[in-house]
């Protein structure tokens, strides 16, 4: 398995050039980046395939590969939503992932499959998802890219059978699961989620979590909270999963690139495990 971490590690507004140089000095394989609405510090919803090429030279220049592409714009645009005018503009911003994912030359891109309020039915929710997945997934794989929906704190999709039961029921070549260990301990056991969805997952958030506090506040540096590093990895051994590992961890107050590479370090240790 290789090491990638995401651009999230890095404090808001960091410069592209910095994220790179700091990524591949902490020895990182690849990068992470985000997909956000505006800002000079990657990707965005004005950025061009050319300016993807000159991103991808960089990275590669430096050593290092960009690895996924990710994006917290669906959170306010969820593809769920029973307001037609919200489930476009998610629409949208899948539909550019793809388009700055072929560009980067990645095959992944991580997509929130909804997020359910207490005001939404959840069978609706549940089925204006899938029917948007399985339309984006036929561009996505016309494009070379696959969705990768994964597990968030969105009151959605909380169990492995349910997750798993979610992709089968689209079944689409290019949808898939990308699990995050960390997220699962609020409801669940990551090494339990793995053995369940087996080859559905493509990829893979790395981050740990103190399930005491129960909390946003519960994540924590890897190695650091209740994530049993040891059963997670023997799963993804048993499984036969062999790809990308990606850090999603704060940085610190203090010395934030620290944090990066101190994460490095950790997953050398996890990796071991």
């Amino acid at each position: 398995m290789k090491k990638a971490v995401n651009q999230w590690c890095f404090p808001e507004g960091t410069p592209l050039s910095t994220v790179i140089e700091e990524s591949a000095r902490a020895g990182f394989w690849g990068i992470e980046l985000n997909l956000q609405d505006t800002g000079e510090a990657g990707v965005t919803l004005a950025s061009t395939c050319a300016d993807m090429t000159t991103i991808r030279k960089q990275m590669l220049d430096a050593g290092i590969q960009p690895s996924c592409l990710s994006t917290a714009l669906l959170w306010t645009a969820p593809l769920s939503s029973a307001d037609r005018a919200l489930r476009e503009r998610g629409r949208q911003v899948v539909l550019k992932q793809v388009e700055m994912a072929s560009a980067l030359e990645v095959d992944v891109i991580l997509v929130v499959p909804g997020v359910v309020r207490e005001s939404d039915d959840y069978e609706e929710c549940y089925r204006r998802s899938q029917d948007e997945l399985a339309r984006l997934a036929d561009v996505a794989q016309t494009a070379g890219v696959r969705i990768g929906v994964e597990n968030v704190w969105n009151k959605f999709l909380l169990s492995a059978l349910e997750m798993k039961r979610f992709v089968e029921e689209i079944h689409h070549p290019a949808l898939g699961v990308y699990f995050d260990v960390g997220n699962v301990l609020q409801y669940g056991y990551p090494q339990q989620w793995i053995h369940a969805l087996k080859s559905l997952i493509w990829k893979v958030h790395v981050k740990d979590f103190v399930v005491a506090v129960g909390s946003g506040q519960g994540f924590v540096p890897l190695l650091a909270g209740n994530v049993n590093w040891p059963a997670v990895m023997q799963a993804f051994r048993d499984i036969g999963y062999d790809d990308v590992l990606t850090a999603e961890i704060s940085p610190y107050a203090s010395s934030p690139y620290q944090a990066v590479r101190d994460t490095s370090q950790q997953m050398e240790e996890i990796l071991k495990m």
